[in-house]
């Protein structure tokens, strides 16, 4: 991608991340949960969110209060890895990439998805133990 094109898309999440910060919205999200989350136009090997918003499916691993979760973003793509945990939802593939866990504001969440199967948050947060060893 040449200078002109990160330019622009640095251009429009800086307008889109000002709309959030200064929105209104406080959903309700729960531990288990996978929200679309405007992740954003990142960094280097940062995962970036798509489409217009940005964003990408997030799994909610950890309540921190009422505005804020740490979160673990999912890919649609096939990743092998310690730092990868395959499931599936929704009748697709996922891998959640434990690499880019982070903390999220709820002022980024746009639309809860699912609630993920018992299973598969018992392998994430096994996974996640176990890479952070």
């Amino acid at each position: 991608m040449d200078n002109e094109s990160n330019k622009k898309h640095f251009t429009e999440w800086i307008g889109l991340k000002e709309k959030l910060h200064f929105g209104n919205s406080a959903p309700r999200i729960s531990e288990g949960d996978i929200w679309w989350c405007s992740c954003g136009e990142n960094v280097g090997i940062e995962i970036n969110g798509k489409s217009k918003l940005f964003s990408r499916p997030v799994f909610v691993y950890k309540k921190l209060g009422h505005l804020g979760f740490i979160g673990i973003p999912l890919t649609s793509q096939s990743k092998s890895g310690s730092w990868y945990v395959k499931i599936d939802f929704q009748g697709k593939n996922q891998t959640a990439v434990l690499s880019q866990i982070r903390t999220f504001s709820i002022s980024r969440l746009s639309s809860r998805m699912v609630e993920l199967d018992i299973s598969d948050i018992q392998k994430i947060k096994k996974a996640l133990l176990n890479f952070l060893k």
